[in-house]
Protein backbone atom coordinates (compact mmCIF):
# COMPACT_ATOMS: atom_id res chain seq x y z
CA UNK A 1 0.00 0.00 0.00
CA UNK A 2 2.47 2.60 0.98
CA UNK A 3 5.71 3.15 -1.34
CA UNK A 4 9.20 2.58 0.43
CA UNK A 5 10.98 5.82 0.32
CA UNK A 6 15.29 4.82 0.38
CA UNK A 7 17.98 7.03 1.97
CA UNK A 8 19.56 7.37 -1.74
CA UNK A 9 16.25 8.84 -3.27
CA UNK A 10 16.17 11.65 -0.65
CA UNK A 11 19.10 12.78 -1.10
CA UNK A 12 18.94 12.74 -4.82
CA UNK A 13 16.02 15.07 -4.39
CA UNK A 14 17.58 17.20 -2.08
CA UNK A 15 20.63 17.58 -4.15
CA UNK A 16 18.39 18.76 -7.18
CA UNK A 17 16.54 21.27 -5.37
CA UNK A 18 19.62 23.27 -3.89
CA UNK A 19 20.83 23.07 -7.35
CA UNK A 20 18.11 24.68 -8.70
CA UNK A 21 18.15 27.49 -5.82
CA UNK A 22 14.71 28.49 -4.70
CA UNK A 23 12.17 28.53 -7.32
CA UNK A 24 9.39 30.42 -5.30
CA UNK A 25 11.58 33.47 -4.36
CA UNK A 26 10.83 36.81 -6.63
CA UNK A 27 13.96 38.36 -7.85
CA UNK A 28 13.50 42.26 -7.58
CA UNK A 29 17.38 43.39 -8.26
CA UNK A 30 17.88 46.22 -10.12
CA UNK A 31 17.19 45.59 -13.50
CA UNK A 32 14.07 43.56 -12.90
CA UNK A 33 11.40 43.26 -15.52
CA UNK A 34 13.91 44.85 -18.16
CA UNK A 35 13.89 42.17 -20.43
CA UNK A 36 12.22 43.73 -23.25
CA UNK A 37 12.56 47.18 -21.98
CA UNK A 38 16.05 47.50 -22.14
CA UNK A 39 16.50 45.17 -25.38
CA UNK A 40 18.19 46.79 -28.38
CA UNK A 41 15.95 46.56 -31.55
CA UNK A 42 16.30 44.63 -34.63
CA UNK A 43 19.60 44.86 -36.47
CA UNK A 44 20.63 47.18 -33.76
CA UNK A 45 23.00 45.07 -31.73
CA UNK A 46 26.52 45.44 -31.51
CA UNK A 47 29.18 48.12 -30.91
CA UNK A 48 28.11 51.69 -30.80
CA UNK A 49 28.31 54.44 -33.23
CA UNK A 50 31.19 56.91 -32.76
CA UNK A 51 28.49 59.78 -32.95
CA UNK A 52 27.33 58.38 -29.85
CA UNK A 53 30.77 59.55 -28.13
CA UNK A 54 30.97 62.44 -30.18
CA UNK A 55 27.52 64.62 -29.26
CA UNK A 56 28.26 67.91 -26.91
CA UNK A 57 25.91 68.48 -24.06
CA UNK A 58 25.91 71.66 -22.51
CA UNK A 59 23.84 72.61 -18.95
CA UNK A 60 20.37 73.89 -19.72
CA UNK A 61 19.69 71.03 -22.84
CA UNK A 62 16.62 69.12 -22.82
CA UNK A 63 17.90 65.56 -23.35
CA UNK A 64 15.71 62.13 -23.12
CA UNK A 65 17.01 58.97 -21.53
CA UNK A 66 16.72 56.03 -23.63
CA UNK A 67 18.85 53.34 -22.12
CA UNK A 68 21.55 51.24 -24.17
CA UNK A 69 22.25 48.13 -23.16
CA UNK A 70 25.20 47.24 -24.62
CA UNK A 71 26.75 49.80 -22.00
CA UNK A 72 26.41 48.68 -18.90
CA UNK A 73 28.26 51.14 -17.33
CA UNK A 74 26.31 54.51 -15.90
CA UNK A 75 23.32 52.95 -16.91
CA UNK A 76 20.11 54.80 -15.57
CA UNK A 77 17.31 52.85 -13.01
CA UNK A 78 14.08 51.23 -14.61
CA UNK A 79 11.85 54.06 -13.82
CA UNK A 80 13.77 56.71 -15.64
CA UNK A 81 13.33 55.24 -19.14
CA UNK A 82 12.19 57.37 -21.52
CA UNK A 83 11.49 60.51 -19.48
CA UNK A 84 12.91 64.02 -20.68
CA UNK A 85 15.29 66.03 -18.57
CA UNK A 86 17.38 68.50 -18.38
CA UNK A 87 21.39 68.78 -18.02
CA UNK A 88 22.92 70.16 -14.86
CA UNK A 89 26.03 68.95 -14.78
CA UNK A 90 28.13 68.17 -17.23
CA UNK A 91 31.38 65.47 -16.79
CA UNK A 92 34.28 63.91 -19.13
CA UNK A 93 32.21 60.39 -19.60
CA UNK A 94 28.55 61.22 -18.16
CA UNK A 95 25.80 64.17 -18.03
CA UNK A 96 23.64 64.91 -15.37
CA UNK A 97 19.71 65.20 -15.34
CA UNK A 98 17.39 67.07 -13.81
CA UNK A 99 14.12 64.73 -13.87
CA UNK A 100 10.58 65.13 -12.38
CA UNK A 101 9.46 61.85 -10.48
CA UNK A 102 5.83 61.24 -9.38
CA UNK A 103 6.20 59.99 -6.02
CA UNK A 104 2.65 59.06 -4.33
CA UNK A 105 0.27 62.41 -4.99
CA UNK A 106 3.74 64.88 -5.55
CA UNK A 107 6.46 65.23 -7.92
CA UNK A 108 9.90 65.04 -7.29
CA UNK A 109 13.51 66.35 -8.66
CA UNK A 110 15.34 63.78 -9.15
CA UNK A 111 19.38 64.64 -10.09
CA UNK A 112 21.10 61.79 -11.54
CA UNK A 113 24.13 61.39 -13.31
CA UNK A 114 23.76 59.15 -16.63
CA UNK A 115 26.54 57.93 -19.11
CA UNK A 116 26.16 59.43 -22.71
CA UNK A 117 25.62 56.39 -24.30
CA UNK A 118 21.89 56.50 -22.61
CA UNK A 119 20.73 60.00 -23.28
CA UNK A 120 20.18 61.58 -26.65
CA UNK A 121 18.95 65.20 -27.57
CA UNK A 122 15.76 65.63 -26.76
CA UNK A 123 13.44 67.34 -29.94
CA UNK A 124 10.52 68.34 -27.61
CA UNK A 125 11.42 72.44 -28.03
CA UNK A 126 11.53 71.95 -31.55
CA UNK A 127 8.50 73.55 -32.39
CA UNK A 128 8.52 76.03 -29.42
CA UNK A 129 11.69 77.34 -30.76
CA UNK A 130 10.73 77.48 -34.52
CA UNK A 131 7.24 79.14 -33.35
CA UNK A 132 9.54 81.82 -31.44
CA UNK A 133 12.04 82.84 -34.52
CA UNK A 134 8.82 83.11 -36.66
CA UNK A 135 7.32 85.49 -33.88
CA UNK A 136 10.69 87.49 -33.12
CA UNK A 137 10.81 87.89 -37.04
CA UNK A 138 7.22 89.10 -37.68
CA UNK A 139 7.63 91.61 -34.51
CA UNK A 140 10.58 92.86 -36.09
CA UNK A 141 9.18 93.91 -38.94
CA UNK A 142 6.43 95.21 -37.65
CA UNK A 143 8.22 97.66 -35.79
CA UNK A 144 9.87 98.66 -38.49
CA UNK A 145 6.58 99.27 -40.11
CA UNK A 146 5.39 101.29 -37.02
CA UNK A 147 2.45 98.37 -35.97
CA UNK A 148 1.78 96.43 -33.13
CA UNK A 149 0.77 92.86 -33.95
CA UNK A 150 -0.41 89.78 -31.98
CA UNK A 151 1.34 86.64 -31.96
CA UNK A 152 -0.94 84.56 -30.05
CA UNK A 153 -2.39 81.39 -30.92
CA UNK A 154 -5.68 81.12 -31.37
CA UNK A 155 -7.91 78.23 -30.68
CA UNK A 156 -8.99 77.10 -33.97
CA UNK A 157 -12.63 75.67 -35.09
CA UNK A 158 -16.11 75.90 -33.16
CA UNK A 159 -17.15 73.90 -29.68
CA UNK A 160 -17.92 70.03 -30.58
CA UNK A 161 -21.69 69.76 -31.13
CA UNK A 162 -23.51 68.73 -28.20
CA UNK A 163 -22.45 71.44 -25.94
CA UNK A 164 -24.32 74.07 -26.68
CA UNK A 165 -28.47 74.37 -25.17
CA UNK A 166 -30.46 75.94 -28.01
CA UNK A 167 -34.63 76.31 -27.21
CA UNK A 168 -34.35 75.36 -23.35
CA UNK A 169 -36.62 76.46 -20.90
CA UNK A 170 -35.66 77.00 -17.54
CA UNK A 171 -37.90 75.39 -14.38
CA UNK A 172 -37.78 76.25 -10.73
CA UNK A 173 -38.12 73.01 -9.05
CA UNK A 174 -38.59 73.37 -5.06
CA UNK A 175 -38.87 70.51 -2.75
CA UNK A 176 -42.29 68.94 -1.35
CA UNK A 177 -42.12 68.67 2.48
CA UNK A 178 -42.48 64.96 3.57
CA UNK A 179 -45.28 64.97 6.39
CA UNK A 180 -45.48 60.82 7.79
CA UNK A 181 -48.89 61.38 9.47
CA UNK A 182 -50.96 62.70 6.64
CA UNK A 183 -49.01 60.03 3.94
CA UNK A 184 -49.37 57.38 6.64
CA UNK A 185 -47.19 54.12 7.06
CA UNK A 186 -47.97 51.69 3.90
CA UNK A 187 -47.05 48.35 4.43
Amino acid sequence: MFDVVRETDVDVCLSYFTEMGNQRARSRGLRHGTRNLFSRGHREHGTLNTTTYLRTFRVGDYVDIKVNSSQQKGMPYLQYQGKTGIVWNVTPRAVGVEINKTIGGRIARKRIHVRIEHVQHSRCREDFIARRAVNDKAHHEAKLAGKKIVTKRAVTGAPREGFELTNVKTELLTPIPYDIVREGIKY
